[in-house]
């Protein structure tokens, strides 16, 4: 049998992931839900957490690391931020521990840039870019994608700088909430779709033409017959497709490590693809748990 020796919990704001794991960052077993920052608030984020404890069979003389919206100012205690630029270690080292608990429980803290004009903040993608650090042997510009996506630079185990796209929040706003509204339970077609990737190319290309570009999510169906399917993905694809541009400034010699899981990493590794720049794939979430692993290694050691 492999023995527990941590338990690791990424607390989203509206996702909560366990798992128990061994000392090579393996899973032993691990629960999920959709019990994030928001609805901790309201139930208790102890509570939450004994209750993913018992689902996971949890060994209950583990040490706990959390890392994420835990930490926030409103969340479960404030674990602050470490400024860039910041070694990756000096996360580890800026871990707090819950007040009031019988057990070692601790959250690691987020990073903050203060650079003039360009202010910023991540809390959760920092474990993300600690556990991929090995496979960032050289300057690397990393893309975390999501709600709020990442782009950030690092270089010898070094953050550098980095920058947030809201673009995931602005296509559920945008696709919800606007006159670009889709039917509900209208599904995007899929990333290889023409819809998609034709509106990457030109919001990579062209991002400071994002609003009319978006515009034409409408005027296609009214016009050209296009599909609510086919309007989302178009949605989808001129937000990343700006992403993108934005990041990178429209130059494709930049080589990408893309850190993703799921639909995300499908949307994106489609739409680099699209606007041919070179990038590696990391799974997000074996890094976010060697992350977790490699803190709690130099936290417990």
């Amino acid at each position: 049998m492999t023995e527990p020796a941590l338990i690791a919990v990424d607390w989203g704001t509206s996702s909560f992931r366990l798992w128990v794991l061994d000392h090579d960052a393996h899973v032993i077993s691990e629960s999920r839900g959709g019990d994030g920052l928001l609805f901790a608030a309201r139930e208790g984020f102890s509570n939450i957490l004994l209750r993913h404890l018992t689902a996971a069979k949890a060994p209950s003389d583990r040490p706990i690391l959390i890392c994420g919206m835990a930490g926030a100012r409103n969340g479960w205690v404030e674990a602050g931020y470490v400024e860039t630029p910041a070694e990756l270690v000096a996360i580890s080292r800026g871990a707090i521990p819950v007040p009031g608990v019988k057990r070692d429980i601790r959250i690691l803290p987020g990073l903050c840039q203060r650079l003039a004009g360009r202010p910023d903040v991540m809390r959760g993608e920092e474990t993300q870019l600690l556990g991929a650090a090995s496979a960032l042997s050289e300057r690397s510009l990393v893309c975390m994608p999501g709600t709020h996506s990442k782009w950030v630079t690092v270089d010898e185990g070094w953050v550098e700088s980095f920058s947030t796209y809201m673009t995931g929040e602005l296509y559920d706003a945008i696709s919800k909430h606007t006159i670009l509204a889709a039917p509900e339970k209208t599904v995007a077609e899929g990333a290889d779709s023409p819809s998609f990737k034709d509106a990457v190319r030109g919001a990579f290309a062209h991002p400071g033409r994002i609003t009319s570009q978006l515009f034409a999510a409408r005027s296609g169906q009214l016009l050209n017959g296009a599909t609510p399917a086919a309007a989302l993905a178009h949605i989808s694809g001129t937000l990343i497709g700006a992403e993108i541009g934005g990041a990178t400034g429209s130059d494709n010699r930049h080589k990408i490590r893309l850190v993703a899981s799921g639909g995300m990493r499908t949307l994106y590794e489609s739409a680099l693809k699209t606007v041919e720049i070179a990038f590696e794939s990391i799974d997000a979430d074996d890094a976010v748990r060697k992350g977790l692993s490699i803190a709690a290694r130099q936290i417990w050691s």
